[in-house]
């Protein structure tokens, strides 16, 4: 069960795919934060739910909310993929400690080695107010993410 809605979101530092530190401290107080796990990259699941944030990022990255997501991935990897697919938000290694963030949302999958589906959305004082998990296979209704954020408003 990934954390649930209320309670606090755990803050991180990781690398983005231009190996440079996000924390999710970067933006309380300032934005919301659209928390997008996906078990892995060049994979199709994943590159069709990317690709639509990447298709609607204005709804996704803005100055109320920021969009991060988060693989277990290299930095190395999300680069090349966010060159050739032109995704221009945060791509976050979590490959050091593997998974350490995706087990600290309770979203990450032991014996696959990655993370599930988990999205959070967390508000500016750094409370949960969304909170889904799905398994590797089964992709995320995006509807739900744009209610939640217009929940938020």
């Amino acid at each position: 069960m990934p954390l649930a809605v209320g309670e606090n979101a755990p803050d991180f530092t990781l690398k983005d795919q231009n190996n440079q530190d996000v924390s999710l401290a970067d933006f309380k107080t300032r934005k919301a934060v659209l928390l997008v796990f996906y078990p892995l990259a060049f994979t199709g699941t994943c590159q069709g739910e990317l690709t639509e944030i990447r298709d609607s990022l204005p709804r996704y990255a803005n100055d109320q909310v920021q969009v991060l997501t988060v693989s277990v991935d290299s930095t190395y990897s999300h680069k090349i993929w966010s060159l050739q697919q032109g995704f221009q938000f945060p791509m976050l290694a979590d490959f050091w400690p593997h998974g350490g963030v995706a087990q600290a949302y309770n979203v990450f999958d032991a014996t696959t080695g990655r993370a599930n589906r988990g999205t959070f959305l967390i508000d500016r004082t750094g409370v949960i107010r969304f909170a889904e998990e799905l398994g590797p296979r089964d992709p995320r209704d995006q509807k739900a993410w744009q209610q939640a954020l217009e929940d938020l408003q």
